[in-house]
């Protein structure tokens, strides 16, 4: 058994999500036709043999639990280890149920850590598309005299991010916060750390004990100014952080080009997801289907374009789609003509219905939604 343990982030939704988790959270939204969000960060640790997992939640987590499951899917369905489920507790009774950051989320659940039989932790965000080498990052850890590892992308994601400035020596000593755009003189966070348990549990309880409850600017700030110094592993393939609209839109529309889906589903390190046996997608006498993706179980008579469609849809003849998301279930009728928009699952559409957005500010149509 490797010494490592696996801890998931998935208590939280960014706000400028909008519709799109308002019954969910982030970890559990629909990616690429058939996956969810949260399949990336499990599969990287599954790829590099880590199956004792937690994965922190809070609230809006039927659906993740639903995809969960046992954790069969990964092999962390075990009788001793595994894939934990670890929903809030350890609050106290005026809390308002929301945690403040996620020192908090992880002091929540201090006892379960301190359990921990590894002597490290990989700690991990569920909002994250990328297919991270964990392994190579372990190797870099264990070949560091640094107690702590941060994985770094190449280039930075849509929207805000925080980024490390290194030393002469390639180690972090500094963290910038919140910046919009790439800077040549530091590297981008993927929220990603590898950490010795007995480091993270000290500044857990610094944190805690100063009242404070964010990682990056408390927990990490406070270790850099004690003079620590941090490892940096280079994620060099395909990265996204779904913290938006529009950056799931993107990200989305992105595995539309081969080249770049072949950096994310990689054979040697491949992508798990929960498994549903369904019947192959039907294409009417008159249906177009250009540059698209298209589930299992789906009847396409109409015309998509450059469209990501998951299982279940049916679009009738006349209907046309271009640059859209279209999720579970959905009925797109006849004479429907839809344009950059997100369709959540199990919506119906009238007949003739025109919706039409941008790649930057796609409409999107809430689940369940009948117009």
């Amino acid at each position: 058994m490797r010494d490592y343990h696996g801890i998931i982030l998935a208590y939280s939704a960014s706000p400028e999500l909008r519709e799109l988790v308002s019954a969910r959270t982030t970890a559990s939204l629909p990616f690429c036709g058939r996956y969810r969000v949260i399949d990336f960060s499990l599969s990287s640790l599954r790829n590099a043999g880590i199956f004792d997992v937690g994965v922190i939640m809070q609230k809006d987590y039927q659906s993740l639990l639903n995809h969960l499951g046992s954790g069969k899917p990964w092999d962390m369905s075990r009788r001793v280890g595994g894939l934990q489920i670890l929903p809030p507790f350890g609050l106290p009774g005026n809390h308002s149920g929301q945690y403040s950051g996620t020192i908090e989320a992880l002091n929540a659940v201090s006892a379960y850590i301190k359990d921990i039989p590894q002597n490290n932790i990989v700690l991990m965000n569920a909002d994250i598309c990328a297919n991270i080498d964990i392994d190579a990052a372990i190797a870099q850890f264990e070949g560091s005299n640094e107690p702590v590892t941060a994985i770094c992308a190449e280039y930075a994601s849509v929207g805000p991010h925080n980024r490390y400035v290194l030393d002469e020596q390639g180690k972090a000593v500094k963290i910038i916060f919140d910046r919009e755009s790439d800077d040549p003189d530091s590297l981008p966070s993927l929220g990603g750390y590898i950490i010795r348990k007995d480091v993270l549990l000290s500044y857990m309880d610094k944190c805690k004990a100063s009242n404070v409850y964010r990682f990056h600017k408390d927990a990490i700030s406070m270790y850099l100014n004690d003079g620590g110094k941090m490892n940096i592993y280079i994620h060099k393939g395909y990265s996204s952080t779904i913290s938006s609209v529009e950056a799931y839109y993107r990200s989305n529309m992105d595995m539309l080009n081969p080249e770049t889906r072949k950096t994310l589903f990689i054979p040697d390190r491949p992508v798990r997801t929960k498994c549903h046996e369904e019947v192959s997608t039907y294409y009417g006498e008159n249906a177009v289907s250009r540059w698209s993706l298209v589930a299992d179980n789906c009847i396409i008579e109409g015309e998509i374009e450059n469209c990501v469609v998951f299982s279940g849809v049916r679009i009738a003849p006349g209907a046309k789609l271009k640059n859209c998301i279209v999720m579970h279930n959905c009925t797109i009728p006849e004479g429907c003509a839809l344009d950059c928009v997100i369709v959540d699952k199990n919506v119906s559409f009238p007949e003739g219905t025109v919706l039409t957005g941008t790649p930057s500010l796609p409409v999107v149509v809430p689940k369940n939604f009948v117009i």
